[in-house]
């Protein structure tokens, strides 16, 4: 490798950042216009003196082992499994028979279409194109998603389907490829390629929770030493990754290899990490993660896609060959699309098993299916010297696989990604609910009345002049009092959704208090996990409209994933992990804590400018009764597991006390030496008398 590779690989760098920045500006995806510039860059790099440009270049290694585990970690961190669960019909349709559904489709009419203009192609390589061309890439499309306001159930959908989506199309890219390169035996083939394909898949799953929870009790191991907790994130989505095609190489059973699926896995392993192993990491490792794993995401997707540019432009096929070619692929794959949506989903909705998918929705489904980077490791892949009996091209099959497929790509980027949010307000799919509008008047009649306060501070300090100080109060205030009549002249009142908002702002108050405690250490995973997950269905029945609690001494449903690690341990004869006494009592005084926190905050509501938002006097005092009653009944419990268990609890407190204590000292020594009011000599030595006291 010459210093050239990395000069092109630091300028395509270098450009990708530029590029963002323009497409900020002209409200272009960034996506499109990295394949834009990458596709100009070819001329370019023929020019003397910028030659080094095609020095880097996307390989199968590359985009394999080093790229698409990152992509795949990236998207699947973040996924909440009981969000999937709540969706896991529709996201399973359309992950599996839906992408079966469209690889066959786009396969088998595109033989016909191909053969119908005098461009014969064989089955086997049109059915290999279905399986490229069938699989979605989620980042991409979430961006815009995110951009023009999707419904989070539709993107949840979208992105469940994306990811799982991913794992089927290769699994059945791999059958496929099999087939195409030792010829189709019959009945013998097709049984082969089923099993192979369950293998892959089954086998994928089971391997990626082995490494998911393996490396969550590394992560747990290593707790406080944040470098290598960081390090054994991104461990897990590469050894994952590539561990699994190490194991799919080695193992045969009565002759038949047994390949397991590397991106099932590392996807199912990912998922582990973000909903168990994320509680085990140190809390700034935490919140650090989400800034780490998007700027790996983001530095791949950017040479990913400007590599995209490059690749095509290279291709050896005659463009004046491949146009039709090209067209006729495009209107195969919207059909096939469409044809994997509507119905799948049409019959889910009439099953009622779950919450009706939307005609909208169904609508952007099908369209906003955009191709990215799995489609180009999957062309990559297939051998440049394959051939079949019969083909008579001046072109390889490779050659036409990926020109007709870098087609496709680019036509979903320029075109659907550029018209995604025209679709999305056409269909009315980013119109504000009653709710949200409500939203937006009271939280802008709240940013306004923040900002004439901070406005007040700035005056009272001398930090601005009298002139100005009346000119910008005079400004925000009619902004203020504009948000505030428009609601009034819309709404009237409307008590409901200033219940329902309220509601989910004491919610988000009592989580954010939660995390405060935990990352104290004044609870342990498990009571955080537990009380969480009780928060976290209040909101959604909130959400949903349903009542928030059903009784004031509710028993909530344990948490999806939580149950199935249950099920793991029983069928591993392990003890399932029930609260001690000392463990029930902390539940109980931290519930308690909360809501004691949340009532002493709505009673100073008056005080504070909330009362723009919350100006419904009777849903407030409402409110107020629920915390207080629950307050109450939690305060109940707590007294009567002290006079049960009152030496034992009264060591523990004692105890709990100290650590209280212990980690103020040690806040308070940070503290000085980050201020540098002490050496770093004298902070090793305090710091080691405060452990060993």
């Amino acid at each position: 490798m010459n210093l050239e590779v990395f000069l092109s690989l630091f300028s395509l760098m270098l450009i990708s950042l530029a590029v963002y920045v323009v497409a900020k500006k002209i409200h272009l995806p960034y996506t499109v216009l990295l394949v834009i510039v990458g596709s100009l860059l070819v001329p370019i790099a023929q020019v003397e003196g910028f030659s080094f440009i095609n020095s880097f270049e996307l390989t199968p290694e590359l985009l394999f082992f080093v790229f698409l585990p990152i992509l795949i970690f990236e998207s699947a961190y973040n996924i909440k499994v009981s969000d999937m669960v709540n969706n896991i019909r529709a996201i399973g349709l359309l992950a599996i028979p839906g992408m079966l559904i469209s690889t066959f489709f786009i396969g088998v009419v595109g033989y016909y279409v191909f053969q119908w203009i005098g461009f014969a192609m064989p089955m086997m390589v049109m059915l290999l194109f279905g399986a490229i061309i069938s699989s979605t890439d989620p980042v991409a499309v979430l961006s815009l998603f995110k951009e023009y306001g999707a419904p989070r159930r539709l993107t949840l959908i979208f992105e469940g389907e994306s990811l799982f989506n991913d794992g089927t199309a290769f699994a059945v890219f791999l059958v496929f490829l099999e087939i195409l390169t030792n010829g189709y035996h019959g009945t013998d083939s097709v049984i082969d390629g089923l099993l192979n394909f369950v293998i892959m898949l089954f086998g994928g799953i089971a391997f990626g929770l082995s490494m998911g929870f393996l490396f969550s009790k590394l992560i747990a191991w290593v707790k406080g030493h944040e470098h290598l907790e960081i390090t054994l994130t991104l461990l897990v989505a590469h050894f994952t990754f590539i561990l699994t095609e190490v194991i799919s190489e080695h193992i045969v059973l009565w002759g038949q290899e047994i390949r397991f699926s590397s991106i099932i896995a590392t996807l199912v392993a990912s998922m582990v990490i973000g909903n168990y192993g994320r509680f085990k990491m140190s809390h700034g490792v935490e919140e650090y993660m989400e800034k780490f794993w998007s700027y790996f995401g983001f530095v791949t997707n950017s040479l990913v896609f400007i590599l995209m540019g490059l690749l095509f432009v290279r291709q050896s096929i005659d463009v004046n060959v491949a146009i039709l070619p090209i067209i006729l692929a495009i209107a195969v794959v919207v059909v096939g699309r469409a044809v994997s949506i509507y119905p799948l989903l049409g019959l889910l909705n009439l099953t009622k098993k779950e919450e009706p998918i939307p005609l909208a929705w169904m609508h952007l489904l099908s369209w906003g299916s955009l191709r990215g980077a799995l489609a180009i490791v999957m062309v990559l892949l297939i051998p440049d010297d394959i051939v079949l009996p019969g083909w008579h091209y001046d072109f390889s099959i490779k050659d036409f696989v990926t020109s007709i497929t870098i087609g496709c790509i680019y036509f979903t980027l320029l075109v659907k990604a550029t018209t995604i949010g025209k679709v999305m307000n056409k269909l009315g799919i980013d119109a504000l609910s009653d709710y949200e509008e409500v939203s937006y008047y009271k939280s802008k009649a709240l940013l306004y009345d923040e900002t004439l306060n901070t406005l007040d501070k700035l005056y009272a300090d001398h930090k601005i002049s009298d002139k100005n100080y009346q000119t910008m109060r005079a400004f925000y205030y009619r902004l203020h009092d504009s948000a505030s009549t428009e609601y009034k002249e819309k709404f009237g009142g409307a008590s409901i959704y200033t219940e329902h908002l309220l509601r989910l702002f004491v919610l988000g108050m009592e989580k954010g208090e939660l995390k405060d405690i935990y990352n104290r250490g004044e609870i342990n995973e498990t009571i955080y996990k537990k009380i969480l997950n009780m928060l976290d269905i209040q909101m959604e029945r909130v959400e949903e409209g349903r009542s928030q609690l059903k009784a004031l001494d509710e028993k909530f449903p344990v948490d999806g994933f939580e149950k199935f690690i249950n099920g793991v341990r029983r069928l591993l004869f392990l003890p399932s992990p029930n609260l001690e006494p000392q463990d029930l009592y902390i539940y109980y005084r931290t519930q308690y804590k909360m809501l004691e926190t949340v009532v002493a905050r709505l009673e100073s509501l008056g005080n504070t400018s909330l009362i723009e938002v919350f100006d419904d006097k009777a849903t407030v005092n409402k409110i107020i009764g629920l915390y207080k009653n629950l307050a109450k009944n939690t305060k109940d419990k707590l007294d009567g597991m002290l006079a049960s268990n009152y030496e034992l609890l009264d060591n523990f407190n004692a105890l709990s006390g100290q650590k209280t204590l212990d980690a103020k000292q040690l806040e308070i020594l940070n503290t000085l030496s980050k201020n540098e009011i002490i050496s770093s000599k004298l902070y090793i030595m305090l710091h080691k008398e405060l452990q060993d006291n």
